[in-house]
């Protein structure tokens, strides 16, 4: 017989930015200041970097923590920011951009404007995982043998149920001539 999974699954989003026009190298050296770091930290760490590429991944470090905000929301579980930390963060080679520069003797010499594609991925920490799942497990004990309009009024109240979506009113039956 087949183990079942008690605990909540991790929750795991990330974002990826391309043709950032920085060489990956350079783009190496601030990432791996953050890896590993939590959210918060690593934050704080690429504001005060003195790199110009820090502020591009300051922004798509906020979009992956959006990203499991955002995912967190339709799965319909709750989400501690503060549990999360940057799991995996990496910049692979782009395409690169080939330029000719005037050389003496009338020749050319070629180089090379190098962009990179940049991937910072989140996680929640394992005792996020734990929190949100004895809080699932009390929400459910606690609405245990309440049905139908108690149960509504209770999640109403928390703040937990999503309202429901309002539909378009029909557009009115155009005369003909």
């Amino acid at each position: 017989m087949a183990q079942e999974l008690t605990a909540a699954p991790a929750i795991e989003a990330h974002a990826l930015a391309r043709h950032v026009r920085v060489s990956p190298q350079k783009a190496r050296l601030v990432l791996d200041l953050i890896r590993g770091e939590r959210a918060e930290t690593a934050l704080q760490i690429l504001r005060f970097t003195k790199k110009r590429i820090a502020k591009n991944i300051e922004k798509i470090l906020r979009s992956a923590i959006a990203n499991a905000e955002r995912k967190a929301d339709d799965a319909g579980e709750s989400l501690d920011v503060d549990h999360l930390f940057v799991a995996e963060c990496y910049a692979n080679d782009g395409p690169r951009w080939k330029r000719l520069r005037p050389a003496p003797m009338g020749r050319a010499f070629r180089y090379q404007k190098r962009t990179a594609h940049i991937l910072v991925g989140v996680a929640e920490h394992v005792t996020g995982v734990e929190q949100r799942a004895a809080a699932a497990a009390a929400e459910a004990e606690a609405s245990k043998g309440v049905k139908g309009a108690v149960k509504k009024a209770r999640e109403a109240l928390a703040g937990t149920r999503r309202p429901a979506k309002k539909r378009a009113p029909k557009p009115a039956p155009k005369k003909g001539k």
